[in-house]
């Protein structure tokens, strides 16, 4: 298995510097953000991939190619947030898939492997954003890295690199994912401090209880009782 496919490296060849350096930099981001910006990610996947399916669809069809795309892009995008969970089963699922048939060639039933895996990326939904945000940003800048190396450096063959280099490369992706997810793991203390002294300042400034008409009405009560007491007693408290 590799990590690094050659063919994407092909078909990235014609990529401008400043394309590649933005999938680098959107890699880096999703390495080193994945949970702290997770909604974000969620809506901007799903609406650039709605959006390739509408154009896709639109020109297959022969139909209004831009209409088609902006509002398969827009109406995913909406969605995106209510649909977060089932991206979650499904790369969840997807994994579990893959990594069965990696280290068990000859597994039946890989359905039951698929649903389980899509279970426990809903179970484990905050892992499982982290560990797979992490993996993607990791192939995406290793994959930008490369596509960046074919422009800076003449005759720089990054197809033939990542053939001949498989293993290291898959090495480096791996430890790559494995430094993101400790480092986003890092950053979920801060949030949770930041939380918390949020919330400790609400309390703090919150304003105090206006008295209640039970409180604000006692005071004068015990007056009246008192000066009914003196009226009508009044040799009791000449004596005192």
């Amino acid at each position: 298995m590799r990590f690094i496919d050659p063919e994407i490296l092909r078909a990235g060849q014609g990529l401008s510097l400043g394309g590649a350096g933005f999938l680098l930099a959107v890699g880096l981001l999703l390495w080193a953000c994945g949970w702290r910006w997770h909604r974000f990610w969620v809506v901007f996947g799903i609406t650039l991939a709605a959006g390739i399916i509408g154009l896709t669809a639109g020109r297959s069809a022969g139909s209004q190619v831009m209409v088609v795309g902006v509002l398969l892009a827009v109406t995913a995008g909406l969605l995106a947030l209510e649909l977060a969970r089932i991206l979650a089963f499904l790369t969840g699922g997807t994994a579990a898939w893959f990594a069965a048939q990696f280290l068990l060639p000859g597994a039946h039933e890989l359905w039951a492997v698929f649903l389980s895996g899509g279970l426990l990326g809903i179970v484990l939904y905050r892992f499982w954003t982290i560990l797979a945000t992490s993996f993607l940003g990791s192939l995406m800048t290793v994959h930008a890295g490369l596509m960046l190396a074919v422009g800076w450096k003449k005759g720089f063959d990054a197809e033939a690199f990542a053939t001949e280099q498989a293993a290291a490369l898959n090495g480096l992706v791996i430890t790559a994912g494995v430094i993101g997810v400790l480092v986003q793991a890092k950053l979920l203390p801060q949030e949770h401090a930041k939380t918390a002294q949020a919330d400790t300042q609400l309390k703090v400034h919150k304003p105090q209880d206006s008295p209640t008409p039970a409180d604000t009405g006692s005071a004068p009560s015990s007056a009246a009782s008192a000066s009914w007491t003196t009226t009508l007693l009044p040799g009791k408290h000449k004596a005192a």
